[in-house]
């Protein structure tokens, strides 16, 4: 493990261990990539306090192709433990922010790996239920209908989906209050997502659709990335 990883990790565990949950022994540990600093659309830095409660914001990691979902979710979100399609056991963090609200997860659902693009997207976040939604607050996937609490997680509470969505680990800096993404937790899925979706991304993101992110990563709204977000 390097220092990037070995730090984030004992940084996770110790946060796991204030919150009174189980250290992460053999569990599966936070993957470690580039340090970047959310701005908005200007370039500014994101205020963790000025994001909207329950709207989809949108910006992406590791890579240049995979995108997130960025949520304040307008209430704590505490630590929950999860495990992996593979049954690996992970405990993931919650929130963070003022209110300790913020969260991000992987956009990729982990089906049959829809995501959002600039055209279309038919994964969201529904403050309201969906027609086949079994609550509100969810992340709902149109394809197949697997559906996502982002308050635990983005644990799977209906569909065909095998495992959470991936979780992207989020620092916030009290004084600036900002956020910066520094490592994801869980199922990773990046490697079947470039497989499947090799010549798509191609046209879409070109050459760089599988160049890690670095330095900053600009944040949207999904109604301002996505032309048509699909409602089911």
């Amino acid at each position: 493990m390097d220092r990037r990883s070995f730090i984030g990790t004992c940084t996770l565990g110790a946060a796991c261990l204030a919150e009174g949950m189980p250290a992460f022994g053999a569990d599966v540990r936070p993957r470690a990539y580039a340090r970047v600093l959310l701005v908005d659309e200007r370039g500014d830095v994101l205020r963790a306090s000025r994001l909207k409660a329950n709207l989809n914001y949108v910006f992406h990691y590791p890579y240049e192709a995979t995108p997130v979902f960025l949520l304040n979710l307008g209430k704590a979100v505490r630590p929950q433990s999860l495990s992996t399609r593979e049954h690996e056991p992970y405990a993931w963090p919650g929130g963070v922010g003022p209110g300790q609200s913020v969260v991000a997860f992987s956009a990729i659902c982990a089906h049959k790996l829809v995501y959002p693009t600039r055209d279309v997207s038919f994964i969201s976040f529904r403050k309201d239920r969906a027609q086949k939604g079994v609550q509100d607050n969810l992340i709902h996937c149109c394809a197949e209908h697997s559906q996502y609490d982002p308050a635990r997680g983005a644990e799977v509470l209906a569909g065909p989906a095998t495992q959470p969505l991936c979780a992207v680990l989020l620092q916030h800096d009290a004084a600036a209050d900002s956020l910066t993404a520094y490592a994801t937790l869980g199922g990773e899925l990046f490697e079947e997502f470039f497989r499947k979706y090799e010549a798509k991304l191609s046209i879409d993101v070109g050459p760089s659709a599988h160049n890690m992110v670095t330095g900053r990563a600009v944040v949207r709204e999904l109604s301002r990335f996505c032309r048509n977000a699909i409602r089911c």
